[in-house]
């Protein structure tokens, strides 16, 4: 059940993590919403309770919800199914067959809307979406979340290399692609009463476009002031494919090509170089870390720590259906879990002393922090705190 407190004030236990690696628990307090959904104050109940004001159950509590950096939302249908392939092969034998069927708009509202629903009921308030190649399609998408409350960011996927895209799903051409984009845009910012939906710039991958469609959307990107999402090396595939086709990484080529901006996140970001991390941090780009899906596609674990040593910022992504499941509260076990196979490596027939690498785990609190915070900073939007001028995006567990 979803519930507005906009104007009114809400009692109870809140439990949110606004510094990496702890937890805050506000005991008996009051948070107080303004009008624009903003937190106006938060307050112990010592310091007054307005008249008004909505008293939670005993045995609940606030925490913020959830931000999800990475989903694909057509791929929702194949969820726990078609994982027995490499990323390369997979997409051609399951994804992009279904993802070809969103043309058809009485099956992607009826996809999209049980996605919207189901996210919501499992706590993801703010979701980065990945839709198909299709305008209408995407716009409907932004148009279901909009209707159902999540704050929702929302890319028309780009796909114009005819080498590398089948030939029933994909843009004809980069100007076709870009202009396709730019509609989605000026679609969403006009949607009425929209305070809470975005536009993404959305080249899938390298593999995927041009450098025409590539160098279109960067300068797409410049002029809106969109968010911009990618995946950038996923695996050794994807990798590989960059070096090869440029003679450097693909986060050297979206930089290249005006991608790499303060409102970009890379998904996966698995094969990150040192100097790919720096080129990252100064741009002020995010990464979604989506330690599920990696373990069947990655080939490798991210380094998180690393990159949180280095000041990148990074959020938690499901990657649905390249991960399993939709739920962030699993996303946050997985997280933890894969750094500890970093830290202890999995190789048996490796020497203990050599096996891992030392320092790589992380704990739940940090993981929770990535899952709210994380993702709102990495999205630059004030979400996943309880504090005054933020989003009161919440979710409560009994």
């Amino acid at each position: 059940m979803r519930v507005s407190l906009r104007g009114r004030a809400l009692r109870g236990d809140f439990v949110h993590a606004p510094v990496r690696g702890d937890i805050e628990v506000l005991r008996d307090h009051v948070i107080r919403v303004g009008e624009d959904g903003m937190i106006a104050s938060v307050r112990p109940v010592a310091d007054g309770v307005p008249e008004g004001t909505v008293q939670m159950p005993a045995g609940h509590l606030v925490l913020p919800g959830f931000v999800d950096l990475h989903i694909h939302a057509p791929q929702y249908p194949q969820l726990g199914l078609a994982l027995d392939e490499p990323l390369e092969v997979w997409l051609g034998k399951y994804t992009f067959p279904l993802e070809s069927k969103y043309a058809d708009l009485d099956f992607a509202r009826e996809a999209y809307g049980t996605l919207v629903r189901d996210l919501l009921a499992g706590g993801t308030t703010t979701a980065l979406y990945f839709a198909t190649v299709h305008r209408e399609a995407t716009q409907l998408l932004a148009e279901i979340c909009l209707e159902q409350g999540q704050r929702g960011l929302v890319g028309k996927v780009v796909m114009d290399n005819h080498e590398t895209s089948p030939d029933y799903y994909r843009d004809e051409t980069a100007a076709d692609a870009v202009a396709d984009t730019r509609a989605v845009i000026d679609h969403i910012r006009a949607l009425p009463g929209n305070d809470r939906v975005l536009p993404v710039v959305t080249p899938r991958f390298i593999p995927s476009c041009t450098d025409e469609a590539l160098a279109g959307l960067g300068a797409l990107a410049r002029e809106c002031g969109c968010h911009v999402q990618t995946h950038c090396s996923e695996s050794d595939w994807a990798h590989g494919y960059a070096l090869e086709r440029y003679g450097h990484t693909d986060t050297a080529a979206l930089d290249g090509f005006g991608l790499l901006t303060r409102k970009t996140v890379l998904a996966h970001s698995v094969f990150l170089t040192d100097p790919d991390m720096a080129m990252v941090r100064e741009a002020g780009a995010g990464v979604a870390h989506c330690a599920l899906s990696n373990m069947y596609f990655a080939n490798a674990v991210f380094p998180l720590r690393r990159a949180l040593e280095k000041d990148v910022h990074v959020g938690l992504g499901t990657d649905i259906s390249g991960g399993p499941s939709s739920s962030m509260f699993e996303a946050c076990r997985t997280t933890v879990q894969a750094s500890r196979l970093l830290e202890t490596g999995v190789d048996p027939n490796v020497p203990r002393e050599t096996r891992g690498h030392s320092g790589a785990t992380i704990d739940m609190k940090t993981a929770f922090h990535l899952a709210t915070v994380g993702g709102g900073k990495a999205l630059e939007l004030p979400v996943g705190i309880f504090r005054p001028g933020f989003h009161f995006d919440a979710i409560v567990v009994d």
